[in-house]
């Protein structure tokens, strides 16, 4: 997680210098906004990463010396169906019409929307851990 960290860490300068040029000479607030928020995310994520290498060291995948067996194993349960993916994009697309049309639209869409969230959140919820 080291070289990730400094990776971000370069991309935030980068959006840090790109910032301070854009406010000197451009002066303009959405673009000045946007790079700020550039900066503050991406020294997010260098910041996570280096607490990540801090915390835990090097990963197999970092060390010359590691075997693929090291990283083996069960990943995570993955559902093999599920129809809630598709009720969530149908929920979102009749929020974003209802932005157009009217807050009636929204709210059908809402309730499409938050059960099918939930739903998809907690389908597999009473399977055993392994």
């Amino acid at each position: 997680m080291k070289s990730e960290a400094y990776l971000f860490a370069g991309v935030a300068l980068f959006f840090l210098i790109s910032d301070a040029a854009y406010i000197w000479f451009a002066r303009e607030p959405a673009g000045i906004a946007a790079l700020s928020v550039s900066f503050g995310m991406s020294s997010v994520i260098s910041f996570f990463c280096l607490v990540n290498y801090r915390r835990k060291g090097l990963r197999p995948e970092d060390r010359a010396d590691s075997d693929i067996r090291e990283r083996g194993g069960i990943i995570d349960f993955f559902p093999p169906q599920s129809g809630y993916p598709v009720i969530i994009a149908l929920g979102a697309a009749v929020t974003a019409v209802g932005i157009v049309y009217g807050v009636w639209i929204i709210i059908i869409g809402f309730g499409l929307l938050w059960p099918s969230i939930f739903g998809m959140v907690f389908q597999f919820g009473n399977r055993e851990s392994q």
